[in-house]
């Protein structure tokens, strides 16, 4: 049986850790990950966490470079099982709203759109403007999954690291995979 393809992207906006988290699980779970960073994901895992770059895409099985429009995943014929960009910047939700396909982030969800693969993107960004709202029901429209890192309480966070796997398993579910990431919902507790 072939493994599952996931592309992976991590943008400049805050949050990279997230984006890390999804490599670290869909390498657990041996799922073939292609990696691609913005520029200023770069700088972001750098003042963000205690991650380098390199250990960063070291967790990926290929890494393209996000100018390099020529690559596998910036093409319908090279079959994915979906893509997941975490964080997810305002500036790349809006190339993709208008298909602007202007670096490999923003192509390859532009494929993953049109080919009608699974696309999840974890918008960071608060408050959130009208313009940001209706690029999202635009997305939303065409079948892409917007996942706000909006904290799950009824888990009762006690560190930040639950609050990222609780985040990380949610991005997880919605691309079909198990996961223990967090405790599940059963039901109003006793008193």
């Amino acid at each position: 049986m072939k493994p599952k393809r996931i592309i992976v992207a991590i943008t400049g906006a805050s949050g990279a850790i997230l984006g890390i988290r999804i490599l670290e699980e869909l390498r657990r779970l041996e799922v073939e990950t292609h990696l691609v960073l913005s520029q200023w994901a770069e700088r972001t895992i750098r003042m963000e966490t205690d991650y380098t770059v390199e250990q960063v895409r070291s967790l990926a099985g290929v890494c393209h470079p996000v100018d390099d429009l020529a690559a596998s995943i910036s093409s319908g014929s090279f079959h994915t099982d979906g893509m997941v960009i975490a964080p997810c910047s305002m500036k790349t939700l809006a190339a993709i709203a208008c298909g602007f396909s202007y670096n490999l982030i923003s192509r390859a969800a532009d494929v993953a759109i049109k080919e009608k693969r699974r696309l999840v993107l974890v918008p960071r960004e608060t408050p959130l403007s009208s313009i940001h709202l209706q690029n999202m029901l635009a997305l939303s429209n065409n079948g892409v999954v917007l996942l706000p890192p909006c904290v799950g309480f009824y888990t009762r966070p006690d560190t930040v690291e639950a609050i990222v796997n609780h985040l990380t398993g949610k991005i997880l579910d919605v691309l079909g995979f198990e996961h223990q990431l967090f405790p599940r919902w059963t039901g109003t507790p006793e008193k």
